[in-house]
């Protein structure tokens, strides 16, 4: 079974800069490469919104529009770990963001359905 845990949430203040890591651990299918990977928050009253994916290579990646300039992912030569940089943080930041892993597949995708295991997730939360 695919293990996912995240760190390196907590409390800033607008414009500052967070690091997430999303360390993936066990292994299911026969991927020679890493896993597609998403990264999710969920805010309260909100539903679940896509951040940012990357896919198995780590050499495609999507952003949401609202991230686009402010936040990077990326994957580790290992395959093994995740990261999600996100500079200039705003209060609309804020949430519990959760990373998932597809077991199978090259691209990256956007859809909380397309993935099959997720993480507990880490809090950010951005306030002044």
């Amino acid at each position: 079974q695919v293990q996912l845990a995240e760190s390196g949430g907590g409390l800033v203040e607008p414009g500052d800069s967070l690091r997430l890591s999303c360390l993936i651990s066990g292994r299911a299918g026969s991927s020679p490469m890493g896993y597609p990977v998403g990264w999710f928050r969920q805010a309260p009253g909100k539903e679940r919104e896509i951040v940012a994916a990357i896919n198995w290579t780590g050499r495609s990646t999507y952003y949401a529009d609202s991230v686009k300039g402010r936040f990077t992912i990326s994957m580790d030569s290992t395959w093994n770990t995740v990261y999600l940089q996100m500079n200039n943080l705003e209060p609309e930041d804020t949430g519990i963001y959760l990373c998932a892993a597809r077991r199978a597949g090259r691209n990256y995708y956007t859809r909380a359905a397309d993935y099959d295991d997720w993480g507990q997730g880490t809090q950010v939360t951005v306030s002044s």
